[in-house]
C-alpha cells in the first residue's frame, strides 16, 4: 500500500511540472524534497526561512540533506518575532508564522518562474488544530504527501526503505511552541530556550523539551533517557 502512495506521490510531482517546498529539514519535508527530486530533477528546489525559533543544528543538518541530493537551496532570513499578532502568542500563532513564511515561497517561487509551492504537511496533520494550513489555503499552497494519502507512519517506513537519515528523527517543532499561549515571545526568551535545549542534545537525550514558564524552565524527555 504504501508502495502504491509513492507512486501516486510521483505522479503527482511529476503532474506539478515544478515545485519549490518549505524545507525545515524534519521527516516530512526531507521526503517530499527526496521523491521531488527524483521525479523532476533540476525542476525541485527547496527553501528554508532562518529565524531564531529555528534551532541551528536543525539549519546544518538540512543544508547536508540538500546538498547530498544535489538540489537548489534557498536560504532567506525571515524573523517572525518582530510580527506583532506572532510575538503575543494566541492560539493562532502558527498562522501569522506560516503566513509569513508562505508569502516569501510564493515570492521567490514567482521570481524564478517555479510553478507551485508545496510543503510536508502529512495526512495526520489534517486531524489536528492547524492554523497554518489557513495560510496554505490562502496562499495557495499545495500539500502533495496529503493529496497522496500518505501519513507520517508510512512516511518514516519508505524514508527508511530509500535510506534517508531522517527516517528516524523526532518531531521538532519550533522553539516558539515552548511558550504557553498569553506569554509573549521575544528573541531572548528564545535563545534561552535554544541554549537550554542544546545542552540536552549534547548529552544524548532525544526526543527533548524545555518549556518556559518564567523563572520556571519545564525539562521533558523520553521516559528511558
Amino acid at each position: 500500500m504504501s508502495r502504491d502512495k509513492l507512486n501516486k506521490l510521483q505522479a503527482i510531482l511529476k503532474e506539478m511540472g515544478s515545485v519549490l517546498i518549505a524545507f525545515s529539514g524534519g521527516v516530512d519535508s526531507a521526503f517530499l524534497l527526496r521523491v521531488a527530486r527524483e521525479a523532476l530533477g533540476d525542476q525541485a528546489a527547496a527553501l528554508t526561512a532562518l529565524s531564531p525559533t529555528y534551532p541551528e543544528h536543525e539549519l546544518m543538518e538540512a543544508k547536508k540533506f540538500a546538498s547530498a541530493l544535489g538540489v537548489r537551496h534557498i536560504l532567506v532570513e525571515s524573523n517572525e518575532l518582530k510580527i506583532q499578532n506572532f510575538a503575543r502568542n494566541d492560539p493562532m500563532r502558527c498562522y501569522y508564522c506560516k503566513s509569513e513564511l508562505f508569502g516569501i515561497l510564493r515570492r521567490y517561487a514567482d521570481a524564478l518562474k517555479i510553478a507551485h509551492i508545496c510543503d510536508g504537511s502529512n495526512l495526520d496533520d489534517t486531524g489536528d488544530y492547524r492554523p497554518g494550513l489557513k495560510a496554505a489555503a490562502e496562499k495557495g499552497v499545495r500539500h502533495p504527501l496529503i493529496e497522496a494519502g500518505l501519513s507520517k507512519r508510512e512516511i518514516r517506513e519508505l524514508s527508511r526503505e530509500l535510506r534517508l537519515p531522517t527516517h528516524n528523527k523526532g518531531s521538532m517543532a519550533c522553539l516558539s511552541s515552548r511558550f504557553p499561549y498569553g506569554t509573549e515571545i521575544t528573541e531572548e526568551r528564545v535563545r534561552q530556550v535554544a541554549r537550554c535545549e542544546e545542552l540536552l542534545r549534547s548529552m544524548g537525550f532525544d526526543p527533548y523539551r524545555v518549556r518556559y514558564h518564567g523563572e520556571i524552565a519545564r525539562i521533558e524527555v523520553a521516559s528511558e533517557a
